[in-house]
């Protein structure tokens, strides 16, 4: 849909969709989550995003409002860092194990035998994650995660619908980047040379979750190690 690739002849079916390597360290396996993995995340979100500490929307410095809301786990995350202390003033839900758990198993997924060439990624240990929704039209600019004091990599899980993903450069907003069309269940891992590169979601595809999920829009699930001492 995003790309110049001729369609498939009459009769055949969608193509398969397979590992990919979108940039040097940066790896996406689709499909990675099966559907009780995702109906159990989709179960725990609902309850992360309970208030207190939960679902929130964030200003930024600026002045604006971000149009995807979202609920910090283990640090709460604001423009630029982080805290214990949530938007409304109650203590940051703790991090879950159950992420810590999915987290190590994608990295070791993701790279493999190659494990010890990505720093951070042998002795990975994330103790924080930001769980984003994608109401339908939200979207986010081009951005780094820079506020770890960690180069270790990133876990990014998809869940309900479709999204366009752009993986920029490490240097600039501008090209060169690359777009992926991420599905619910996909694993996208970034480290190594691409642990700092621009990203961000250009659109989601409304009506593009599976109804099972009982989900409205798309849920992000990223999974970081801060880097900062408790």
């Amino acid at each position: 849909m995003f790309d110049d690739r001729p369609d498939d002849p009459p009769g055949a079916g969608p193509a398969a969709r397979v590992r990919s390597e979108p940039a040097p360290g940066a790896v996406l396996l689709p499909d990675w989550l099966d559907l009780a993995a995702k109906l159990r995340l989709v179960a725990a979100c609902r309850e992360w995003a309970r208030p207190p500490a939960g679902l929130h929307s964030v200003r930024m410095p600026t002045g604006g409002v971000m149009s995807v809301r979202m609920v910090s786990l283990g640090w709460h995350w604001y423009p630029y860092g982080y805290a214990r202390v949530a938007e409304d003033g109650a203590p940051v839900k703790p991090f879950p194990a159950l992420l810590g758990e999915l987290a190590r198993r994608a990295v070791a997924d993701a790279y493999g035998e190659r494990i010890g060439e990505i720093a951070g990624a042998a002795a990975y240990e994330p103790d924080t994650a930001i769980v984003n929704h994608y109401p339908h039209g939200a979207k986010m600019g081009l951005h780094q995660d820079r506020d770890e004091r960690a180069n270790a990599p990133v876990v990014s899980l998809s869940l309900g619908d479709d999204c366009l993903f752009r993986l920029g450069n490490t240097r600039t907003r501008n090209r060169p980047w690359t777009d992926l069309e991420l599905h619910s269940g996909d694993l996208l891992v970034f480290g190594g040379p691409a642990r700092f590169a621009y990203h961000g979601v250009v659109r989601t595809l409304p009506g593009t979750a599976d109804p099972a999920l009982g989900l409205v829009g798309r849920l992000n699930v990223t999974i970081r190690q801060s880097g900062i001492e408790a």
